[in-house]
C-alpha cells in the first residue's frame, strides 16, 4: 500500500518569479510522495494564478489560513528573510510540519526563538541547507569518513557568485544589500558554503575573519535607482577544524567573470575537489549540479569520480536544474515524515550555523581570533 501523499502549502509561490517557482515547485512535482495542495502570495490575483499554474486546490493571501487548512500537512516558506519569523510561528501554531528557507531568521536571537517554538510544537522542522544532499557532497563526506584521502590536513574554499556583477542588481534582490535584512553575502553564500564544508569535514573550532564592503553602491537594474550597500560582499576566513585541519576560504559576490565554487580537500593519501558546473557556477554551492574530482599521491592527476547511484535520490528532475538539491532533500524528508526518522537539517542545525556566522562577525569587528564554544 502506497503511503498517503504529503500535502504541501507553499508560501511565496509567485507564478512569475522567485525561488519557489524556480526550485521548490519543480522539486515537489518531480516527487510522487508530494502534492502541492495550497499556495500563498501577497496578492489575490497572483495567488489564484499560482494555484492554476501549479495545480493547487487552494489559494491564500493569509499565511495563517494556509497553515491552518486541513489539507496542508507541510508548510514551505520561501519568502524574504525578514518575514520568516512570523510565518514560521504561524505554521508551528497550526501544528504543521515546516520547511523554511535558509537563513532561518534575520538574527540569531530570532532563530533561537523559532527553534524553541519548533521543539515545543513537536513537528518536523526543516531548514533549507540543501547542499548537504548534492550527490557530490554526500559522496565526498562518505569518502572522507572512509579514509579515502587519509588524514585531512587542509581545505581551501573559493566561492564567487555573480550577484551584483557590473554594479547592477535586480529589484527583487536589492534587499539583500542591507545588513539588517540578514540575507547578504555572509548569510547566504557564506552560510551555504560553510555548512557544506562542515558537513563534509566536521566543525570549525576557531577562526579569524575579515568582512568587507567592496561595492558600496549598486544600481537597480529595472529603475536605475542607486542604493547603498551596508552588508559585506566579501568574506576572508582562516579557520581550524576540530580535528586540527586548517581552512582558508574566500567567499564573495559581484564576480563579473567565471563566478564559481571550488572546495578542495587535501589529505595524506590524496585530494578531493567539489566544483560547480558552468550552469550552476554563478549561483552558489547549493544550486545545481556539482562535480567531484579526486587524486592520489601516486601521480597527483585529477580525475572525475563517478558518483554511485545511491546518492541520487530522485530521477524526476534534471541534474543541472536549479532545484535538484532541493528535490534531493525533499526525497529524504518524505522518508522522515513517513517513518518518523530525522535525517534532514532542522532548525537546530540552522541555529548552529547562525551562531557560527555571529562568531565570524565578532572576529571581523574586533580583529581577533575567536574560539567556538
Amino acid at each position: 500500500m502506497q503511503p498517503k501523499k504529503i500535502r504541501v502549502g507553499v508560501i511565496g509561490a509567485s507564478p512569475e518569479r522567485g525561488w519557489a517557482a524556480r526550485a521548490h515547485v519543480p522539486a515537489l512535482m518531480a516527487l510522487p510522495e508530494y502534492e502541492i495542495s495550497a499556495v500563498g502570495t501577497s496578492r489575490p490575483e497572483s495567488a489564484r494564478a499560482a494555484a492554476r499554474q501549479f495545480g493547487a486546490a487552494h489559494a491564500f493571501t493569509d499565511a495563517r489560513q494556509l497553515a491552518e487548512h486541513p489539507e496542508v500537512d507541510l508548510v514551505v516558506i520561501t519568502v524574504k528573510v525578514p518575514a520568516h519569523a512570523e510565518l514560521v510561528e504561524a505554521a508551528l501554531a497550526a501544528g504543521k510540519h515546516v520547511y523554511c528557507e535558509w537563513p532561518l531568521a534575520r538574527t540569531t536571537e530570532e532563530a533561537d526563538t523559532l527553534t524553541q517554538s519548533a521543539r515545543t510544537a513537536g513537528v518536523h522542522h526543516v531548514i533549507g541547507l540543501q547542499a548537504r544532499f548534492a550527490p557530490a557532497i554526500a559522496y565526498a563526506r562518505d569518502l572522507v569518513a572512509g579514509g579515502h584521502v587519509g588524514r585531512v590536513t587542509s581545505a581551501t574554499v573559493y566561492a564567487a557568485r555573480g550577484k551584483g556583477a557590473g554594479g547592477r542588481i535586480p529589484a527583487w534582490a536589492a534587499y539583500t544589500l542591507q545588513h539588517d535584512n540578514g540575507a547578504g553575502t555572509l548569510e547566504v553564500a557564506g552560510g551555504h558554503t560553510l555548512d557544506a564544508l562542515q558537513h563534509v569535514l566536521g566543525n570549525v573550532s576557531d577562526l579569524s575573519a575579515t568582512l568587507s564592503v567592496q561595492h558600496p553602491v549598486c544600481t537597480i537594474a529595472e529603475t536605475g535607482e542607486v542604493v547603498e550597500a551596508t552588508s559585506p560582499d566579501h568574506l576572508l576566513l582562516n579557520a581550524t577544524l576540530t580535528d586540527g585541519a586548517v581552512v582558508s576560504a574566500h567567499i564573495h559576490d559581484t564576480k563579473g567573470t567565471d563566478a564559481r565554487t571550488r572546495l578542495e580537500i587535501s589529505g595524506t593519501k590524496g585530494d578531493l575537489a567539489i566544483t560547480s558546473t558552468a550552469a550552476g557556477g554563478p549561483a552558489g554551492i547549493q544550486i545545481g549540479e556539482l562535480r567531484l574530482l579526486g587524486t592520489d599521491v601516486s601521480d597527483g592527476t585529477w580525475r572525475e569520480l563517478p558518483i554511485p547511484s545511491r546518492y541520487h535520490l530522485t530521477s524526476g528532475i534534471g541534474p543541472a536544474a536549479e532545484g535538484v538539491n532541493v528535490a534531493q532533500m525533499y526525497a529524504r524528508l518524505a522518508l522522515d515524515l513517513h517513518t518518523g526518522s530525522r535525517s534532514v537539517p532542522d532548525f537546530e542545525a540552522g541555529l548552529r550555523l547562525h551562531r557560527l556566522l555571529d562568531v565570524i562577525r565578532l572576529s571581523a569587528s574586533t580583529g581577533t581570533r575567536q574560539t567556538l564554544g
